[in-house]
């Protein structure tokens, strides 16, 4: 097929032609970024005022999204369509509990439903659209495309941002700031995922589970990694697995005395039934997936995947199989989150921070990765005195029996009850918490040391791999052996002159002199500058005084002139003595 997303089409009234792709929408990064230190300070009440309250566990958070999206539709619309009337004609169906619009490749609009029944009776009237010199494949998914044909007074909708701020927009808003604690906490406000997007995360899953489930019916496909662990940064990929444990799950026995089983068919390995599964369900997300491009097979990694395009969502997706050891870990990660709101404060800074610097990439190498990362902002703060977070092992011992978890030999067990941790009073600063971190790890013996965030502290390093980060679940594994000496000297340099920067009283204060016009980077601003990867070159730079750029720019131009000098009077004296 030659469009790149066929989808079904829903006759409404209006005025516009179906506009399929509308590029160009001007991002409202500006919009989102205009958080005023007021506005933060009120979220931040209410963050306190909902941690006092019963916190819901992973599983019913998780539970309870997922219900929602199957409960939801996504709708390619018009750019320009009259609202009300498109709310108006849906809720015929049934009522309507939220809604939101948003732009990827086009404009739509996530609508979710009170009950799955509205589901059903709005694609009883949805149709297979008519397409020339193509055929449609007669899929009837749970995402559709209007298609107006009245007149109507038609309006942009608001937009739900989905796109991260750029580099210079969160200097800009940071620098406007007047303390580095209320810096980091827009950092986080900035780039965090929305609930918008995360329920359009959780729909793609949806989406994806109606076409596996013509093969597996009581399979679900759950997301995980960023989108669930509460350290999700907007433009993160999806990450998804196929659950299929509800299949294998025993059914109630009868009382006829009779005992029947299914016949099945048998492969070599539970990995090679792994990699069957995900190539048929990837062949099907390829033919018959609406929105659904560049899909890749990559059943040979350590892990078997399928990798795709979702263009109605903008998500790059990755779907693996059964997967439990991975959905275990953001469970750990969404519950250090939830503990104490520092934690995602420091593990946002520190990801920005190194992305910015090239510590992090978005593509494979032997760079540091963002679960690396936060293991080790983690590690950290189990080091506090006292300890910020408690470790591992704290967290199997407080568990009941419900949370007993093995997974392939893995114990993966922590307490899923929040109520029953008993938080330290730790009462250190967002910018003392930066600082140390930059110092703990520009000070730390990588090698000999291993970080390990189930006992807390660190112990001998079991391998010569530059960097060990010991699984938290599968002890055996170094989550970090990809990272080369290289990357990581580059790391402890860059820790020590971010530390050494903020000892500076012209980057810890903010000039009283500047207005927000005109107000330079400072504070956690100044160490996204560029400048700060080529002080980390400097092997003295700790004890050098701070210079502007200019003047290492002067010096190195008079270094040049000198060098070129006695070069040129070299080069004269040789001729003179010919």
């Amino acid at each position: 097929m030659a469009a790149s997303v066929g989808v079904c089409r829903l006759h409404m009234r209006g005025s516009e032609k179906l506009i399929r792709c509308c590029l160009g929408v001007l991002p409202q990064s500006k919009r989102r970024l205009a958080t005023t230190t007021s506005h933060l300070k009120t979220r931040a009440v209410k963050q306190t005022a909902t941690s006092a309250k019963e916190i819901k566990s992973f599983q019913a958070i998780q539970e309870e999204r997922r219900e929602q999206a199957e409960r939801s539709v996504l709708i390619n619309c018009p750019a320009k369509i009259n609202e009300n009337k498109f709310l108006d004609d849906l809720s015929k169906h049934g009522p309507i509990n939220k809604h939101f619009f948003y732009n990827s490749y086009g404009t739509y609009a996530v609508v979710e439903f009170s009950s799955r029944e509205s589901i059903l009776s709005l694609k009883e009237r949805t149709n297979i659209p008519a397409v020339q010199h193509e055929a449609a494949v007669p899929f009837k998914s749970r995402l559709l495309s209007v298609k107006q044909t009245g007149s109507g007074s038609n309006s942009v909708p608001n937009f739900k941002e989905h796109s991260p701020p750029t580099i210079n927009d969160i200097i800009k808003l940071l620098s406007e700031q007047d303390s580095i604690d209320e810096q980091l906490l827009c950092l986080t406000e900035a780039l965090q995922l929305t609930e918008e997007n995360i329920s359009l995360r959780f729909l793609v899953c949806s989406l994806l589970r109606d076409i596996a489930a013509a093969y597996f019916p009581e399979c679900i496909i759950r997301p995980f990694g960023s989108t669930v662990n509460s350290f999700g940064k907007l433009g993160c990929d999806l990450d998804m697995f196929l659950d299929l444990d509800g299949i294998y799950a025993p059914s109630q026995k009868s009382g006829s005395g009779v005992s029947l089983e299914y016949q099945v068919k048998r492969g070599a390995s539970e990995r090679v039934v792994t990699q069957n599964i995900l190539s048929v369900v990837g062949e099907c997300v390829d033919k018959f997936g609406p929105g659904c491009v560049g899909v890749q097979k990559i059943l040979q990694a350590r892990c078997p995947l399928v990798r795709f395009a979702h263009q109605p969502s903008g998500f790059q997706c990755d779907l693996t199989a059964n997967n439990r050891v991975a959905m275990k870990s953001s469970e750990l990660l969404f519950l250090y989150g939830t503990l104490d709101p520092r934690v995602r404060h420091l593990v946002f800074s520190v990801r920005c921070w190194a992305r910015v610097h090239a510590v992090t990439s978005s593509i494979p190498g032997p760079w540091i990765t963002n679960f690396s990362l936060t293991v080790m902002v983690l590690f950290f703060l189990q080091q506090r005195s006292p300890p910020i977070l408690p470790t591992l092992d704290q967290l199997k011992e407080l568990s009941g029996a419900s949370d007993k978890c093995v997974i392939e030999s893995n114990d993966c067990t922590i307490v899923s009850d929040l109520s029953k941790i008993t938080v330290q009073n730790n009462t250190d600063t967002l910018v003392t918490l930066l600082q140390e971190f930059f110092e703990f790890y520009g000070n730390f013996p990588f090698n000999k040391a291993s970080i390990n965030i189930r006992k807390g502290k660190d112990q001998i390093k079991p391998e010569t791999s530059a960097l060990h980060i010991q699984n938290p679940f599968e002890s055996a594994l170094n989550v970090s052996k990809n990272v080369n000496a290289t990357q990581l000297e580059r790391f402890v340099a860059l820790c020590r002159e971010s530390a050494w920067l903020l000892q500076q009283r012209e980057v810890l204060n903010r000039s009283s002199s500047q207005s927000d016009e005109s107000v330079s980077p400072w504070g956690f601003a100044a160490l996204l500058l560029p400048s700060v990867t080529a002080g980390a070159g400097v092997k003295s730079r700790r004890k050098r005084k701070l210079e502007p750029a200019s003047s290492r720019i002067k010096n190195l131009l008079d270094s040049l002139k000198i060098k070129g000098a006695d070069a040129a009077a070299k080069k004269g004296s040789n001729n003179h003595r010919r």
